[in-house]
């Protein structure tokens, strides 16, 4: 039974994630790169996103031992390599999944008929955000049991994780000042469907020798648990998997807690070539108000009952007879205080700055000179990323190769050292026929051959119609 509760948690504990789009960031060509710069370029005068299918955004990876390292057939004992993997991680080590889906999207430019230097951007999208942190004191725990730890304390505060399903009703504005700056701001109107939230626990378990029993354990625990948006779709017993969905569709838009944000962004034209950007996005907070149902555990507690090995076999006791008898023994010494109490959560902030050389002017057919009215057709680059995380804040680092292919193909291959991995290249493209676009953008393209094994794979996708600029 303990080493089932330790393969689950360390299978959940193989996948993290960033959310960094260093593919798409500075992609102008693709109007979805205003997202993560709204005071980015803008080579369009007005487009249309393909409702639903206009950007699709998935991420998992690993920070730590990958699921390969566990289940790999290499006649190595399972147990062998279970404690390995365990034993190598940290309680920085994290995992989740994020998962953005556009549900519409537009945009176009404004001013004079001779200087259209204004554009409005406009759109939904809904993003699911899952955070655990490796709970390695606990995994420690039940791998090795208590008996072979004595005096050892363990850390509660492992346990960290962080849920939320958000639906993101946007508007954002970019002007073109000059020739050298550029910028942009966004708002945003969240609507948070679901949310959990454990992020501040404290605490300790420790076993020591005890006087009346073998043992004592010791608990000393600060522990809270808040949830929005779950309560009403798990106790309602009548309640079946088509209202749940119903319940779901009435948050999406104004129907839950509601909180909101802004996107900062600029360019700036160092010269011809050269070229600075940065942004800052979601910097905003999300309110909850409604179906809140928050847990808290909150003192000493000592307790002599635990036997770390089961009864022997011939006095009749099963296992569920074991651990029903704990779970009695822990619900009359824990007291679980339940409230409705408001809270608010931060949003995850981004942040991105990136510097830029482009070169390479397109040739003219008719003679051996540059056009001079044309853009570069290279671009290199780096770009620094960060989030802020509840234990530290997660960085990477970029550096990418842009091409402008022809008139209808535009590439761009990175390089990303960041928390997962020291190797991940990436490969992104931007197709445009007429005025239909396609992208596909994906990361970590060498570990694909064994994925058990990567340490992280993002997928980003879309569709939209633009009117380009003359």
């Amino acid at each position: 039974m303990r080493k089932l509760f330790l393969v689950f948690t360390l299978q959940l504990c193989l996948f993290s994630f960033s959310q960094n789009k260093q593919l798409l960031y500075g992609f102008s060509e693709i109007p979805q790169s205003l997202m993560q710069n709204p005071g980015g370029k803008i080579k369009n005068d007005w487009y249309v996103g393909i409702p639903l299918l206009s950007h699709f955004h998935v991420n998992v990876g690993i920070s730590g031992s990958t699921v390969y390292d566990v289940f790999a057939d290499n006649d190595v004992d399972f147990n062998v390599k279970l404690r390995n993997a365990v034993n190598s991680m940290e309680p920085t080590d994290f995992y989740g999944f994020n998962q953005q889906l556009e549900i519409f999207s537009g945009g176009f430019a404004f001013g004079s008929s001779f200087n259209k230097n204004k554009y409005i951007s406009f759109g939904m999208y809904q993003e699911l955000d899952f955070l655990l942190f490796f709970p390695k004191d606990f995994a420690v725990l039940a791998l090795e049991g208590n008996q072979s730890n004595i005096n050892r304390f363990f850390d509660a505060s492992d346990l960290s994780l962080f849920a939320d399903v958000v639906s993101v009703l946007h508007i954002g504005y970019n002007k073109k000042v000059d020739d050298k700056f550029t910028f942009g701001v966004r708002g945003k109107i969240y609507s948070s469907i679901a949310n959990v939230s454990s992020t501040k626990n404290k605490g300790s378990f420790v076993t020591v020798p005890g006087e009346n029993n073998v043992y004592n354990h010791i608990f000393d625990l600060d522990l809270a648990l808040q949830t929005s948006g779950i309560a009403s779709l798990i106790d309602d017993e009548n309640s079946d998997v088509s209202n749940d969905v119903d319940v779901l569709k009435k948050r999406v838009l104004f129907g839950g807690n509601l909180g909101l944000g802004v996107d900062f962004g600029f360019t700036y034209q160092l010269t011809d070539q050269w070229s600075f950007d940065a942004s800052l996005l979601d910097v905003g907070f999300i309110s909850h108000t409604k179906d809140v149902e928050n847990y808290a555990i909150n003192g000493q507690y000592t307790y002599n009952g635990v036997n770390p090995l089961f009864s022997p076999a011939d006095d009749g006791q099963t296992a569920d007879d074991y651990w029903s008898e704990i779970e009695e023994d822990f619900e009359d010494i824990f007291t679980v205080d339940t409230t409705a109490t408001k809270y608010t959560k931060w949003r995850p902030v981004k942040f991105n700055a990136s510097l830029n050389y482009a070169f390479g002017k397109k040739q003219s057919q008719y003679c051996n000179c540059a056009v001079d009215d044309s853009d570069y057709l290279n671009a290199v680059g780096l770009q620094l990323y960060g989030i802020s995380r509840p234990k530290r804040p997660q960085m990477a680092l970029t550096a990418y190769y842009y091409r402008h292919v022809f008139n209808g193909l535009r590439l761009k291959a990175a390089y990303t050292i960041d928390s997962y991995s020291f190797n991940n290249l990436g490969l992104g493209m931007s197709a445009h026929i007429w005025g239909a676009n396609f992208y596909v953008m994906a990361d970590n393209l060498l570990q694909y051959k064994n994925v058990y094994d990567a340490q992280s794979v993002s997928l980003q996708l879309g569709f939209n119609y633009i009117f380009n600029k003359k």
